[in-house]
């Protein structure tokens, strides 16, 4: 692991992006496409049970992956011929039966996010926790409020905190809508219309998405704005956090003292210094996923029905702008852990 993912990183965020999950993805995603298909009729069902239970073992070759992807931009035309061979006829004609590489990659991927938003939705509830029980014992203090970087008027350490929790309570019910309709499986065919399902899509589609633990809807090959709804909620919830420690940092400046922390980080050269390092990463993170956000947005012009371009840039920025996310929230909770306010004098 880079020395520099131990500041900026975040490993559980890293596992889910990883060659081992991607690939598990995939392959869950096809068992669960020809489970539906056999139970739709589409394919035979001996076929459908074949499929099914060759995936639970399967492995493919990775070496022949990477050079799959090299040459047609995507794994799957490769992972298909690997799965097909494994198969054995007469069945493998059916594997992958009526599919095209972007429904099997876009619904392995909502399947990559349903976990993170887990993980998310975990790590906010706790630091929501951590938030509140810091109002409850310290919440009547008073403290100075700044506008435009000038002393203000007084409030209390309740107000303080109050910025910085809620906006987290609402990404918690973003989160929580996301999955309904950002979440989603994606079956259209060569297309997107469908049609190689010879009306049998709206029934697999449905049993995918019960399978598989994602939201059932039409294909959106070239409609993107569902990948930058999910964006938008990582640099969401990065930005808030950004906010807090951008916040916190100054108010730990030794001129201002309104706020103590502990464990901070140290200087090479003048040891009396207590650095807020989280909180400065939390400013970096924030700054960091907006930019990518901003990135991502230029992938919704998709062009025409399929875009290689554009579908390649979601892949170079999602698991990126998803770590930081993860980072921002594992630095928050540092932060907040043994901080206390000063009460103004």
């Amino acid at each position: 692991m880079p020395l520099l993912d131990n500041l900026v990183g975040d490993a559980e965020v890293t596992s889910l992006f990883a060659d081992d999950a991607r690939l598990d993805a995939l392959i869950a995603v096809e068992a669960a496409l020809a489970r539906a298909s056999g139970t739709t009729g589409l394919i035979p069902q001996e076929a459908a049970s074949r499929i099914v239970e060759l995936c639970r073992d399967f492995t493919p070759d990775r070496a022949r992956l990477a050079e799959g992807l090299a040459r047609d931009g995507v794994e799957i035309p490769d992972l298909i011929r690997q799965l097909r061979l494994a198969v054995g006829e007469p069945h493998a004609v059916h594997a992958h039966f009526g599919a095209t590489s972007q429904d099997i990659i876009d619904t392995a991927q909502a399947l990559a996010f349903a976990r993170l938003f887990d993980l998310l939705d975990a790590r906010l509830e706790t630091l929501i926790t951590h938030l509140d029980d810091w109002a409850r014992r310290e919440g009547d203090l008073p403290l100075m409020a700044h506008t435009r970087m000038q002393r203000a008027l007084p409030f209390t350490a309740a107000a303080k905190l109050a910025t910085w929790t809620q906006p987290l309570r609402r990404h918690r019910a973003r989160l929580a809508d996301l999955r309904a309709h950002a979440l989603t499986v994606q079956l259209g065919g060569p297309v997107g219309t469908a049609d190689s399902f010879r009306g049998h899509a709206p029934a697999i589609i449905a049993a995918m998405a019960d399978e598989l633990g994602l939201a059932a809807t039409t294909a959106w090959h070239s409609e993107r704005d569902r990948i930058a709804d999910i964006g938008h909620i990582l640099a969401r919830i990065t930005g808030s956090l950004g906010k807090m420690g951008q916040d916190i940092g100054m108010m730990a400046q030794n001129e201002v003292g309104e706020i103590v922390l502990s464990g901070g980080g140290g200087s090479s050269v003048m040891g009396h210094k207590n650095n807020p390092v989280s909180a400065e990463v939390l400013v970096a993170l924030a700054r960091h996923a907006a930019g990518l956000q901003g990135t991502l947005l230029q992938a919704m012009v998709h062009e025409s029905e399929r875009s290689g371009a554009a579908w390649t840039l979601e892949w170079m920025v999602l698991p990126p702008l998803a770590q930081s996310t993860g980072a921002a929230l594992r630095h928050a909770l540092r932060l907040i852990e043994g901080a206390r306010f000063v009460a103004m004098k």
